[in-house]
């Protein structure tokens, strides 16, 4: 049976007037495709797309039924940037893969070679498994073919939880079965992770299901300090840590050094919060409410607050988010908008209007925050979330060292920094205190000055105190002067304490799947069979069959734990 699926597009205007994109930096790559009219003719004959449309690349997607692999087009119409895909059993499918096009020609300056890596120097998996499982994105390990580095890892230690969300990833607490690696297996897989090369990776996040519902949690952290990790957190609904804070206080001895806070309103009108068990939205506000006051109370400084985002559910709320974060900014450091993925319980828990209705893209959140800041945070603020491969590039060259180098795909995510003036009481973006643009342009050249060697690493350290004359705010430039020369970095720490990094990470489901994002992907699953897996390949082709490998059936986990539950502390 055929059938032709369009998610999102239905209602969105379509008009034949098209971004001019010669007001963009645009890389060669890309200009040979959207220059070149028979290029253009071609690829809307092979994908039956209309005239009026602007055809922007071509790569590998998936049937959302089946899985099949199959070609996608990109392209503009409509002042959005579509997907389409056919497969030959289940007909077309189209979806919004960027929903503002200006911003997407804006971000694509950033995906040229300089930004892309060269992958792992010790693959997990070979050329050989890959190919024979069937290439991307079902051949992972990490692969040959992989080009980017591990910079924030994962493992999942339990899929039990004491909530039931309706847009959880990993279908924790509804599986019919437990998932829950043992301390050998967990330190089997950090160990794992940490012999990575060049860069062995020092950022963990422990994830799970609900992490917390594990009582050796601590343990667990413990074991992550000791191998390396300098960067652990904890990913959190926040139901135990606002209710015992005993326990918090142990993750935080043990060496914790944030909680990824589940944080999808703070409206307490809202009455559309997708959480079971919490479903009451006053409820929900008190207990993240008492999450603060626990981290207050412990002397903890870095919270994220972690917002699933769906169109027509909580994008309003953006701007209330933001001003409870600068409120509470002496524990809140940062704001991650994740725009929701249809992979795990959110593929089948809704229909194909349900879909179309909940769509949201990165610059859908960005323009809402323009919105509801009055403009103080325009979408001309932010950068793509592989802006710092510069900045990682020069530190290499600089220190002899390798670093992680943030090198994805630029439509991954993207994110800014805001400062909280104290003078003015109001909220700053970070572009209006430094030319970002040209102080990367200038790392840019002190790399390529300083990556020649010899006496060319010395110039190129002189050439970074030139970085200061692109600070606007004369505090800011007094104080970088101040860390840069003196070395004192008390009056550093007082600054950030004023700054909230926001920040959006789109992860993919199957039906907006493209295989030249995943390639690039540097958020990476360790697993107990010893790969290491990209997060939306995981969650949409890898997740169940790891998890059966390696699971214990529920009955048999109560049974070996007499007078506990599923969703209780074990």
């Amino acid at each position: 049976m055929t059938e032709t699926t369009t998610v999102v597009k239905a209602s969105v205007e379509t008009t034949t007037q098209l971004v001019d994109i010669s007001r963009f930096k645009m890389p060669e790559s890309y200009k040979r495709i959207l220059f070149n009219e028979k290029i253009q003719e071609n690829w809307k004959k092979q994908f039956k797309l209309p005239q009026g449309v602007r055809v922007i690349k071509t790569s590998t997607s998936v049937c959302p039924v089946c899985n099949r692999q199959l070609p996608m087009v990109v392209y503009e119409e409509g002042g959005s940037i579509w997907l389409q895909k056919t497969c030959p059993e289940h007909g077309t499918f189209t979806d919004m893969y960027w929903g503002d096009a200006e911003m997407y020609y804006y971000f694509l300056q950033w995906d040229n070679p300089d930004y892309i890596g060269k992958g792992v120097a010790n693959p997990n998996t070979t050329l050989e498994y890959y190919e024979e499982a069937g290439g991307c994105p079902f051949g992972c390990g990490l692969c040959p073919v992989h080009k980017t580095n591990t910079a924030l890892a994962i493992i999942d230690v339990t899929n039990r939880c004491n909530m039931k969300c309706p847009v959880c990833f990993a279908n924790a607490f509804a599986a019919g079965y437990v998932y829950e690696p043992t301390l050998e297996q967990i330190e089997y897989m950090m160990r794992t992770l940490r012999n990575e090369k060049p860069w062995a990776p020092n950022a963990l996040q422990l994830s799970g299901g609900e992490p917390t519902i594990r009582n050796d949690l601590p343990e667990i952290v413990s074991m992550a300090k000791r191998l390396g990790f300098d960067h652990i957190e904890v990913n959190t609904n926040g139901i135990r840590v606002a209710n015992e804070p005993d326990f918090y206080k142990k993750l935080l001895d043990a060496g914790v050094s944030t909680l990824y806070l589940q944080f999808d309103t703070i409206n307490p009108n809202n009455k559309g919060v997708w959480r079971h068990r919490l479903y009451d939205p006053k409820a929900y506000a008190a207990l993240k409410n008492k999450v603060i006051e626990n981290a207050r109370k412990l002397n903890h400084h870095s919270l994220v607050l972690v917002v699933t985002m769906a169109k027509n559910y909580n994008e309003k709320d953006i701007g209330e988010i933001l001003d409870f974060a600068i409120k509470n900014r002496d524990v809140v450091r940062w704001i991650n908008v994740q725009p929701v993925s249809f992979s795990g319980r959110a593929k089948t828990d809704y229909t194909k209007d349900e879909l179309r209705n909940f769509r949201i893209t990165i610059p859908d959140v960005i323009i809402e925050v323009e919105k509801q800041t009055g403009g103080k945070i325009s979408r001309w603020d932010w950068r793509p979330v592989n802006w710092p491969v510069a900045l990682g590039k020069m530190m290499e060259v600089l220190t002899g060292k390798p670093k992680p180098l943030f090198t994805n795909n630029p439509v991954c995510g993207a994110s800014t920094f805001i400062y909280y003036d104290e003078d003015q009481k109001d909220i700053v973006p970070i572009t209006k205190l430094v030319d970002v643009d040209a102080f990367e342009k200038d790392i840019w050249d002190i790399y390529n000055t300083a990556v020649k060697g010899g006496l060319w690493t010395q110039v190129g350290k002189v050439k970074t105190l030139k970085l200061l004359r692109h600070v606007k705010h004369k505090a800011v430039r007094d104080l970088l002067q101040d860390v840069l020369i003196s070395k004192s970095y008390d009056a550093l720490g007082k600054f950030m304490m004023n700054v909230v990094g926001l920040g959006i990470m789109h992860f993919m489901d199957t039906m907006n799947f493209d295989v030249q994002r995943i390639q690039r992907c540097d958020i990476h699953y360790a697993e107990p069979d010893g790969r290491i897996v990209p997060f939306c390949t995981l969650n949409n082709f890898h997740r169940e069959k790891i998890e059966h490998s390696f699971k214990v059936d529920s009955k048999e986990w109560l049974r070996l734990h007499p007078g506990k539950f599923l969703s209780g502390f074990a």
